[in-house]
């Protein structure tokens, strides 16, 4: 099968390795702050919450304005389900989705192939597909609440392992569990994207697994996925530069 172009990847500046997580409460709030971040962030997040209240459409007008976007829906089905949601969310010219890992590898090869049949038939850039390990607010106890014997890092290693196995671009995980994730995976560009991301003395909201943009660059976190310590912030620019520079200092 010829292989889908894809966009490339350049994780050398700090700017690429931010992506920022428009979790608001309404549009202006989210023109909002990509007009205030314009020329400092290109990668902004659009997940649950402001994708079922604005809608695809707003997610292609954001990505054709130039901006690379994150599609954080972690679609979690059946393998034609998902695979028919990836094309959608290419369709909509997004730089990244992401599914659950736990869908297992037909759900995960599913969708890596028919997203790519469509980029190829319509001569469009395949967007990176992820795979979401544990979330970062789960911790033990959730694993036991739900069934998984596994402690917390043994889950994120089997199902990255599943992941890269399945085709996948890379994992969505928690930058505690970047070492067990490189260990166990040895393909060098399978990316790890990291959200639970809080400067020193930020609080942790509802995030239990969290790291400083610092130290998760240093454990070789390719992209970081920040929200709250910018979007709710009173100068969500000065904030997201400050993010920026300690992601320098690890560089």
């Amino acid at each position: 099968m010829t292989a889908p172009k894809m966009n490339p990847e350049n994780t050398a500046r700090p700017a690429d390795r931010l992506i920022v997580a428009l979790d608001v409460d309404s549009v202006e709030k989210s023109n909002s702050i990509v007009a205030e971040l314009d020329g400092m962030v290109t990668m902004f997040k659009v997940g649950l919450q402001l994708y079922t209240l604005a809608g695809p459409r707003f997610v292609e007008k954001l990505a054709a304005s130039g901006k690379k976007i994150f599609l954080d829906l972690k679609f979690h089905d059946i393998p034609n389900t998902v695979a028919k949601a990836g094309i959608e969310a290419a369709r909509l010219g997004v730089w990244m989705f992401n599914v659950h890992a736990s869908g297992g590898s037909e759900m995960m090869q599913r969708t890596r192939d028919e997203v790519s049949d469509f980029c190829i038939k319509t001569d469009v850039a395949r967007p990176l597909i992820t795979a979401v390990t544990v979330l970062t607010s789960s911790g033990p106890a959730v694993l036991s609440e739900i069934g998984v014997s596994a402690n917390v890092e043994g889950q994120v290693e089997k199902l990255a392992q599943l992941a890269s196995e399945s085709g996948m671009d890379g994992v969505v995980a928690s930058a505690k569990e970047i070492g067990a994730i490189r260990r166990s995976v040895a393909a060098p560009s399978f990316l790890i994207v990291t959200p639970g991301i809080r400067p020193e003395n930020a609080t942790y909201d509802d995030q239990k697994r969290v790291t400083t943009p610092g130290t998760a660059i240093s454990k070789g976190a390719d992209h970081l996925v920040v929200g709250r310590p910018i979007t709710a912030a009173s100068n969500p620019r000065d904030a997201a530069e400050n993010i920026l520079n300690e992601i320098a200092k690890a560089l």
